[in-house]
């Protein structure tokens, strides 16, 4: 005698619709991704110098001196904020062919040393002929 069996199907993956939602989904994520430029960086290291003997005898300059904090002295005249470059400018007209070294704390940020070096370009006063001393603060 024979019963009649019912057929089961088979279970099934649908693979073919899923790899066509990983395409899509793939080509949308290559569309929308920015890529980014590889950018050139530049590494920047101060230089400290130490006290070379020389037999050399060098003249005598008058100094700019820049604390941590930011406060400018010129040959021992304190200089109010913002007016260095007429500071400068007075000090060149009063003493010509004098020459000038900057003194600057190690602790002085960047930003101000270029400020005294912009008011120095603004003065006349070419930065290449400033010789520049950092001080390491001794503590």
């Amino acid at each position: 005698m024979q019963f009649y069996r019912i057929q089961r199907k088979r279970a099934e993956v649908p693979i073919v619709p899923m790899i066509d939602i990983l395409f899509v989904l793939l080509v949308f994520i290559i569309v929308s991704t920015t890529f980014k430029k590889k950018r050139h960086t530049l590494r920047i290291d101060f230089p400290t110098v130490k006290e070379v003997p020389s037999e050399q005898m060098s003249d005598t300059r008058s100094v700019i001196a820049v604390d941590a904090l930011g406060n400018i002295i010129l040959d021992g005249v304190p200089v109010p904020e913002g007016l260095l470059e007429a500071y400068l400018t007075a000090f060149q007209n009063q003493n010509p062919g004098r020459k000038l070294e900057l003194e600057a704390d190690r602790r002085l940020p960047l930003e101000r040393l270029l400020q005294v070096w912009d008011a120095l370009t603004k003065a006349g006063i070419a930065i290449n002929e400033v010789p520049a001393r950092i001080k390491v603060a001794q503590d």
